[in-house]
């Protein structure tokens, strides 16, 4: 376990978009830091026992967001804990302020290519049914993009395909 400045954070929230690897890094960040890992994507689908892509077609993205909301505002004011939230988190002015106010914000960069990649085989992912995923992926990280960095504290590249290096560059912000 790494020993922490008793001053340094205890909340660490995670934004980016998909396939930015929010969760791959925050589970290792968690870990090393001897936090709890939560994911709200995770957390919203355990406590309605139904899959993002289901919650979409049945309530819209706007149900979903409502559910998104609740639980980001619940789950950040949990101590000793790394969120990672949805690409989609940010879109929410009250999700943005709680996400600031109680926490260090740690903004995961991908480009869209690597976005992509990433996310090519990935059927659970409701914004990318579309045929063209590319076109789809550079709208929404240019409506994400501003918002990512306006309440980001730490902003991290995950170009580079190591997560040890990335948690290696969050954990030297920290200090």
């Amino acid at each position: 376990m790494t020993i922490m400045n008793p001053s340094a954070p205890r909340r660490l929230f995670l934004i980016g978009p998909m396939g930015a690897g929010k969760s791959t890094i925050g589970k290792a960040l968690a870990s090393a830091l001897g936090f709890e890992f939560l994911d709200s994507d995770k957390v919203i689908e355990e406590r309605t026992g139904a899959s993002i892509p289901l919650i979409f077609e049945i309530e819209g993205e706007a149900g979903f967001r409502d559910r998104e909301a609740a639980v980001i505002d619940e789950l950040t004011q949990r101590d000793g804990i790394v969120l990672a939230t949805g690409g989609g988190a940010i879109l929410q002015k009250e999700n943005r302020a709680a996400l600031v106010a109680r926490g260090t914000v740690i903004y995961l960069h991908a480009s869209v290519a690597q976005q992509l990649a990433r996310t090519v085989h990935d059927s659970n992912r409701p914004l990318l049914q579309t045929e063209d995923r590319e076109a789809k992926l550079a709208e929404l990280m240019a409506i994400r993009e501003p918002l990512y960095r306006a309440v980001a504290d730490i902003v991290i590249d995950t170009e580079v395909n190591n997560p040890h290096k990335v948690i290696n560059a969050i954990m030297h912000f920290l200090r």
